[in-house]
């Protein structure tokens, strides 16, 4: 999936901002009622555009089998993976897994918080 594409989808997930990172400018967020569900590098050092996505853990290892595109992060958490953009990982998937994405962040979020994402 290319970048542009890929941006527009994090867009069209309902509420969804995009916010430059405040710890370092090279990463873009996109946050739903003011929750992550996605960090993503523009412009990368080896050339492989990643999305950092929030993962239900059981589904995490069972991607990280099935796909080359889809890492642990750096801790080897199960909640957060590395998606490489142009990879095995089809373009139906990844936009699957930003859904889901903003989908785990959500049901984190307090009743009332819902509530309000809700009725947007």
């Amino acid at each position: 999936m290319n970048i542009d594409k890929f941006r527009n989808h994090c867009l069209s997930i309902k509420g969804a901002v995009e916010a430059v990172s405040l710890q370092t400018h090279k990463i873009l967020t996109y946050k739903v009622m003011g929750k992550v569900f996605v960090y993503l590098e523009p412009e990368p050092e080896n050339g492989a555009v990643r999305a950092y996505m929030k993962c239900d853990p059981e589904r995490s290892v069972a991607l990280r089998e099935k796909y080359a595109g889809i890492n642990p992060d750096t801790f080897k958490t199960l909640m957060w993976n590395w998606i490489t953009l142009e990879s095995d990982v089809s373009n139906e998937l990844i936009e699957e897994l930003v859904r889901h994405s903003a989908d785990e962040v959500i049901k984190k979020l307090s009743k009332k918080k819902q509530e309000e994402y809700k009725n947007l």
